[in-house]
C-alpha cells in the first residue's frame, strides 16, 4: 500500500486550463473523496491519478514512485467506475479473475483470491452467474471485488453509485466504507453527492471549477467553511445567506455576505428576532421541519426545527435568532472572514 502526493498538479486543454494546481498529501490508507459539481474538475484529476489523462504540469507520486509518465497498468492502482465495466459474457468468477489471469498469476492463487473476496463481498453464492442476472448492487460489489483482488496499493472510485437507487446508494456507501477500513487501502473517490462525501470521508476535496477551495475533514469543512462557495455546497439544505442589512443590530463588515446553517436558527418572537420575513411554506420530514421564509429584502431563509415544533403558516410574520458564534462571515471576494 502507498500514499498519495499531488504537487502543484495542472491540466489543460489547449489554451483552457480545467486544473488549476492541486496540492495534497494523502497519507497510505486514507479515504480521500474529490466533490463539487458537474463539470469542476474533480474526475479529471482523479484520472490523472490513473494515469487516463496526462498531467499538463507538477507532480504524482505513489509510494516513493514519480507516475507522471507511467501508463496506468505500472501504477499499481485499481479503478472502479460507475457503469461497472463487467463482460456481459463472463460469469462473476470470471469478471474477477480477468485481470490476474492477463497478468499471469497462477491459477491456485486466482482461485485463492476471487474465493477469499467473494467472500468478502457475499458473493460466494453468485460466482457462477452472468452480469444480468444480478442485481445493480450485486453488480457494483462485483467490480470493486475485481479490484479487490488485484490487491493495488491504491482504489479509485469514479462515482460508483450513481446508478443505484436512493435506498440501494445509501447501503452500498455503508459498506464501500466499512471494506475499505478493513483493507486499509488508499483511496480516491469521487462523487457529486455531498452527502456521500460527508459520511464517507477521511478528509474530502471540495472542488469548484478546477481549484481546490478547502481541503479537510468532513466536520471542519461543515463547520467552517472556507469560502461562500463551500458554504453552499456542503450541507442539506444548504446555509442560508444573506446581506449585513438583513440582520437587526449587524456592525461588522458591511461589504461581504452573512451565513448562517438552518439547524441554527430559531423561531422566536419580535423582541429577540434579528432576522424576519414572512412564511412562504413549511416541508414535514418526519423527525424535523424545514421552514421557508421569504425576508423583507427578497432573500429566501431556510430554518430547521424538531418535528415536534409548532410550525407557522403560510403567510405568517416570522421573526429568527441565532447564537453569534454561529454566524458565518464572508468577505466581498467569498473567503471567510475569521
Amino acid at each position: 500500500m502507498a500514499g498519495i502526493t499531488l504537487d502543484s498538479v495542472r491540466k489543460s486543454f489547449g489554451k483552457n486550463e480545467v486544473i488549476h494546481g492541486i496540492d495534497i498529501d494523502i497519507r497510505d490508507g486514507e479515504f480521500i473523496v474529490i466533490v463539487g459539481p458537474s463539470g469542476c474538475g474533480k474526475s479529471t484529476l482523479l484520472r490523472m491519478v490513473a494515469g487516463l489523462e496526462t498531467v499538463t504540469s507538477g507532480d504524482i507520486t505513489i509510494g516513493d514512485r514519480r507516475v507522471n509518465d507511467l501508463e496506468p497498468m505500472d501504477r499499481d492502482i485499481a479503478m472502479v467506475f460507475q457503469n461497472y465495466a463487467l463482460y456481459p459474457h463472463m460469469s462473476v468468477f470470471q469478471n474477477m479473475a480477468y485481470g490476474l489471469k492477463i497478468a499471469g498469476t497462477p491459477k491456485v492463487e486466482i482461485e485463492r483470491r476471487v474465493a477469499d473476496t467473494a467472500k468478502l463481498l457475499q458473493l460466494e453464492d453468485f460466482l457462477e452467474r452472468r452480469p444480468r442476472q444480478l442485481s445493480g448492487g450485486q453488480r457494483q460489489r462485483v467490480a470493486m471485488g475485481r479490484a479487490i483482488v488485484r490487491q493495488p496499493s491504491v482504489f479509485l472510485f469514479d462515482e460508483p453509485l450513481s446508478n443505484l437507487d436512493a435506498k440501494l446508494r445509501v447501503q452500498m456507501r455503508l459498506e464501500i466504507k466499512a471494506l475499505q477500513q478493513k483493507l486499509g487501502v488508499t483511496s480516491l473517490y469521487v462523487t457529486h453527492d455531498q452527502v456521500e462525501a460527508m459520511t464517507l470521508a477521511e478528509r474530502m476535496i471540495v472542488m469548484n471549477d478546477g481549484v481546490a477551495e478547502q481541503i479537510g475533514e468532513p466536520r471542519d469543512v461543515y463547520a467552517k467553511p472556507a469560502t461562500n462557495f463551500v458554504a453552499g455546497f456542503i450541507g442539506s439544505p444548504p446555509m442560508n445567506f444573506f446581506g449585513p442589512s438583513a440582520l437587526k443590530g449587524y456592525t461588522g463588515d458591511s461589504g461581504g455576505t452573512l451565513g448562517v446553517r438552518p439547524e441554527h436558527l430559531t423561531l422566536c418572537d419580535e423582541t429577540r428576532g434579528r432576522l424576519s420575513g414572512v412564511a412562504k411554506y413549511t416541508e414535514v420530514l418526519g423527525a424535523e421541519t424545514l421552514v421557508h421564509l421569504v425576508m423583507n429584502n427578497g432573500e429566501s431563509l431556510t430554518i430547521r426545527q424538531d418535528g415536534d415544533s409548532p410550525a407557522p403558516d403560510p403567510g405568517d410574520n416570522c421573526f429568527a435568532d441565532f447564537e453569534s458564534s454561529n454566524l458565518n462571515v464572508f468577505d466581498s471576494q467569498g473567503r471567510r472572514v475569521t
